[in-house]
């Protein structure tokens, strides 16, 4: 039986019907399940929405700073992870409370929150700021969504609590969590189609990709439940999977798009290439992950089963995830031609996220092929190269999520809450702290990795000393990702307080998308004007020009 297939069959057939009810409505029952819809965001909470702030942009607000904490969390589990990888004793004094933390135990406390919590917060945040301007309305429910990243923050405490400890008390902890963050999820959704429901012009692309991010989520949980594949192990893996494509990629894509192009004050390079990276998203398998789908059987309770694909299954996996490296390409080439397109990346180095983006444009497509070579080792049953596969899970995470999700949030905030970061320099930073500290230290732990390899082929009895050696140092270089983490949240936090007012608002009908007017200074051509973001309604003003020769000015 071909179990990708047939999932993924299931999984289109709803995106599609999820696009097509977006484009046409609800027909008669539009206005009803709008009001219905409203009452359930707002007043069906009662006192509850009273207590949160309903301005425009404190959702947005709330959740990037929400994750900006998680930050902060997942890099101190994911060091310490790293520590006891060559200290196992290094927490023995926890014993004495009952608590026994374990290398692997740690970095996969580190994983849950940096994925849900910090990355997943802060797509979350970005597009509720993002997508409003897209379609040029205001975002359904300010109240609601404020309100649900307290949902999503008590979601991510419980997965947390439950990756050290997934019985208490007799209850599955993990799967707890995640009908948590489904609710929020749900809610995040409603408010979300609420908002483009009262759409005052077509919504582009990055808004797509955004309203994909979080839809495409729950119909990736349907399409395997409905298609049964949840009781394989190659459903299970495929479920992990459909997750890091649909909402951490599109998501990702979508926020950091538009950030790019608005903090570059550039228009997109190519309105095409989005198109093809929400396409290509959509029917691909994203290749970067863990191999291991322990996190879906732990978060859904299942069963877990062996990863043993029928031979179908592996050459559709494997052709699928390989065709992935095309929109791969399209996503980042069409940021780092975006953010160069007049040199934007050296005039304005001080712009908020700019310098993340760039990180996460440029390290996406290598580590996105390396991720690809182990996905198909590991789905083939070969396993040669599974002992770098945690390694490279979190290169992926710290060198491509992260940068991209921090660099769309520090652009998106400053525009959301009206106050800028309390100090550039501090960013600035945080920035090389973050990004040094994952680069060299992940780095070196996957060289740690490789000896292992080496040693476990030749058979060795006992490990080189350089072994224990390379994780010290690693572990050590990653602890500057701790200190760019704090630096990062505390810049922010402060900035909300003490941060320089934000002078000019950009108004609602401006999109990183399109131009409203296009200066001609001299002579050009009709290809150069469009690829600069002008439409069929943009104006074009031309500028006076003297041919006089100048003069000396007098003093």
């Amino acid at each position: 039986m071909n179990v990708i297939v047939s999932t993924l069959a299931i999984f289109w057939f709803l995106l599609v019907l999820y696009f097509i009810l977006i484009k046409r409505g609800l027909w008669i029952f539009n206005d009803v399940a709008k009001g219905l819809s409203m009452f359930m965001l707002e007043k069906a909470l009662g006192p509850a929405i009273d207590f949160v702030s309903g301005r425009r942009g404190a959702a947005s607000t709330a959740w990037i700073l929400h994750g900006l904490v998680w930050t902060f969390i997942a890099s101190t589990f994911t060091f310490m992870g790293l520590w006891l990888a060559h200290d196992p004793t290094a927490l023995h004094s926890f014993e004495s409370w009952g608590y026994h933390p374990e290398s692997s135990e740690l970095i996969y406390a580190g994983r849950i929150t940096a994925l849900f919590g910090a990355i997943g917060m802060m797509i979350v945040g970005a597009s509720l700021h993002i997508l409003p301007r897209l379609c040029g309305t205001d975002l359904a429910s300010e109240s609601n969504a404020t309100l649900v990243s307290l949902l999503w923050t008590l979601s991510v405490i419980v997965m947390f609590v439950g990756s050290q400890n997934n019985v208490i008390l007799g209850i599955n902890v993990l799967p707890l969590g995640t009908l948590i963050i489904s609710l929020a999820s749900i809610a995040i959704g409603i408010n979300m189609i609420l908002t483009v429901s009262e759409s005052t012009q077509d919504i582009p692309f990055p808004g797509w990709l955004v309203l994909f991010a979080v839809i495409g989520n729950l119909a990736a949980i349907v399409a395997v439940f409905a298609s049964g594949a949840y009781a394989e192990g190659v459903g299970q893996w495929l479920l992990y999977h459909l997750f890091g494509g649909i909402f951490f990629f599109c998501g990702l894509a979508g926020i950091s798009l538009y950030s790019a192009s608005v903090g570059s004050g550039n228009p997109l390079w190519s309105k095409s290439l989005v198109a093809f990276t929400l396409f290509g998203a959509v029917i691909t398998i994203n290749p970067m992950g863990s191999t291991d789908p322990s996190m879906v059987v732990d978060l859904f309770s299942l069963s877990s089963h062996e990863l043993a694909p029928s031979s179908r299954d592996v050459i559709a996996g494997s052709f699928l995830m390989a065709l992935a490296a095309i929109p791969i390409i399209a996503f980042s080439a069409n940021m780092l031609v975006t953010l160069r397109g007049s040199d934007a990346f050296v005039e304005n180095p001080d712009a908020p996220g700019i310098a993340e983006l760039n990180l996460g444009a440029w390290m996406l497509f290598p580590i996105a092929i390396g991720s690809l070579f182990v996905q198909t080792d590991a789905l083939g049953g070969v396993d040669q190269l599974s002992g770098i596969s945690q390694s490279l899970d979190l290169m992926a995470i710290w060198l491509v999520m992260m940068p991209l999700s921090i660099g769309s949030a520090l652009s998106v905030l400053p525009r959301a809450s009206g106050r800028h970061q309390l100090s550039e320099n501090r960013s600035r930073w945080a920035f090389w702290m973050m990004s040094g500290g994952a680069f060299l230290g992940l780095l070196i732990t996957m060289m740690s990795d490789f000896t292992d390899m080496a040693l476990t082929e030749s058979m060795a009895e006992q490990g080189a000393s350089i072994n224990e050696e390379l994780r010290k140092v690693g572990s050590v270089m990653f602890y500057g990702t701790v200190v760019g983490a704090i630096f990062h949240c505390t810049n922010a936090i402060s900035g909300q307080f003490r941060g320089r007012m934000v002078s000019e608002v950009e108004p609602i009908s401006v999109s990183s998308i399109a131009i409203d007017s296009y200066s001609l200074t001299n002579p050009t051509t009709i290809r150069k004007i469009l690829a600069s973001g002008a439409t069929l309604d943009t104006e074009i003003s031309p500028s006076q020009q003297s041919e006089e020769e100048g003069s000396a000015t007098e003093l």
